[in-house]
């Protein structure tokens, strides 16, 4: 179980510790000197403190199964951290503002003056057969114009060391939770090494999320009535929920739990009769969220609340219909986006991508699909994708015909070599691939965290990173490195 660092195959990849067989990077040395001088009972010691640390403390997400049904488990997580340079992470710090701004520019055009289309820098078909543009939230705009209050933007690293986005997620964007836990496990794990590196705080956050949902709030008081809103205990981020509204000390609320009353204000069902509530951290879909505007069948929603909303008299976030740039099709985009609402070019590069409503794009894509990763417009959690390179003939003709019948649903991108960092796999460090989904604060001013979700395929020579799918989860330090 020893780790030596001489035995650890990097190949051509990028490895983010490890340079060359033996060399760590400047960064991880200290780390990587201090784990290899840990014996096999001090690894072993070190997983079962891990363990017990995520017991202890509760974390767990939640999976379904056909058989039975919707089950918790543990929080799977691997001891050995993913460390990045604070010099780079200032540039990619600055690649996601700028693409979050842009982002909620774009969101408030197409709600209102739509001068993107207009000026023919996104297609007018393409926001037609949109499936998250609510006709409901046209000529409304939330105050400064932000509708994705929070962003969760998945990153990767290719095989030369390149950072790419890969994708954003701006409905109701979860992994926050655990990024937070994974930080206390490893200073109970770790503590020798926040001792010997300068590793930013990502802690911080759960106040940064309070202050910029308390600005939200349409009354002007000291302390704003902020109510996290679930779907309840079944829902597979449930425990985000919880703990978020632990961490704000905001009460954590159901559909039931609210109402909206004649005065267009909602109201908190509490022992001592009913409470204004001025924000609402809504982790429901938009479809659910208010039976009166969309689906009527819902049990999950407050009747009333998109009303309330529109008259500005409770804060939404995210605000409905910011699903609206969470769209595959919509990222292919987002370079000429930011061009055109900033005047700036993108910072951080997108995947190059196929778009499958061009003919041209499509039928390269139909030609070399064995080569591609295949995504559906509006699905997430690594769901309805093909991987080429990993997929059969009878896979490769499926999802030419699902192109062929809905083209505008489907983009294509060349299969990305992942980055690999060293990963604890039973009894033996081995390298596995990896991405990182940073959350990006939108208020009056734009907040990074210091790192972000670090989720890593456990199976060897994967790139499904979802817990759902048998993924697991790093801490991510972003370490400032002293001046020589």
């Amino acid at each position: 179980m020893a780790i030596r660092w001489g035995n650890y195959k990097v190949s051509h990849l990028h490895d983010e510790l490890i340079e060359k067989a033996g060399k760590p990077r400047d960064y991880s040395k200290d780390l990587c000197e201090y784990l290899h001088a840990l014996s096999d009972k001090e690894i072993n010691e070190l997983k079962v403190a891990s363990e017990s640390a995520i017991h202890t403390m509760g974390i767990t997400f939640r999976v379904y199964h056909e058989e039975e049904g919707s089950i918790d488990r543990a929080w799977p997580f691997d001891i050995l951290p993913r460390l990045i340079d604070a010099k780079e992470w200032v540039e990619i710090e600055a690649g996601l503002k700028q693409r979050v701004k842009a982002l909620n520019m774009f969101i408030d055009d197409l709600y209102n003056d739509q001068k993107a289309i207009k000026d023919g820098v996104f297609p007018a078909d393409l926001l037609k057969n949109s499936k998250n543009f609510l006709k409901e939230c046209k000529g409304f705009s939330p105050p400064h114009g932000v509708w994705a209050h929070i962003c969760g933007s998945d990153l990767v690293r290719d095989d030369t060391g390149q950072v790419y986005v890969l994708e954003d997620n701006l409905r109701v964007p979860s992994g926050v939770s655990y990024m937070l836990e994974n930080r206390q496990v490893m200073k109970r794990v770790l503590p020798e090494m926040f001792q010997k590196y300068n590793i930013l705080p990502v802690d911080d956050y759960p106040s940064q999320l309070y202050d910029m949902l308390a600005e939200m709030s349409p009354r002007k008081i000291e302390e704003p009535e902020i109510v996290v809103l679930t779907p309840g205990i079944y829902n597979s981020a449930y425990f985000e929920h919880a703990y978020l509204a632990q961490q704000m000390g905001a009460e954590l609320v159901e559909g039931t739990d609210l109402v909206v009353e004649d005065d267009d204000c909602v109201y908190m069902r509490t022992i001592n009769g009913l409470a204004r509530v001025d924000v609402i951290y809504r982790r429901i879909d938009d479809w659910f969220i208010d039976p009166e505007v969309f689906s009527p069948d819902s049990l999950l929603g407050v009747k009333g609340l998109i009303r309330a909303w529109k008259a500005g008299n409770v804060a939404l976030a995210n605000a409905p219909g910011s699903g609206v740039a969470d769209d595959k099709v919509v990222y292919a985009y987002v370079p000429q986006l930011i061009e055109y609402y900033l005047g700036e070019k993108a910072i951080l590069p997108n995947v190059p991508t196929y778009k499958c409503n061009n003919k041209e794009e499509r039928d390269y894509v139909l030609e070399n699909i064995e080569k591609m990763v295949v995504k559906p417009a509006n699905e997430s959690g690594g769901y309805g994708m093909l991987i080429g390179p990993h997929s059969d003939k009878k896979e490769h003709d499926k999802f030419r015909k699902l192109i062929k019948a809905d083209p505008r649903n489907y983009v294509a991108q060349p299969m990305l070599i992942l980055s690999t960092a060293p990963t604890m796999v039973g009894t033996k460090v081995e390298p596995r691939h990896l991405d990182l989904r940073p959350f990006i604060l939108s208020g009056k001013d734009v907040k990074v965290t210091t790192g972000g979700l670090t989720r890593v395929a456990l199976v060897k020579g994967s790139t499904i990173v979802n817990s759902s799918q048998g993924g697991g989860s790093k801490d991510t330090w972003i370490v400032q490195m002293e001046e020589k």
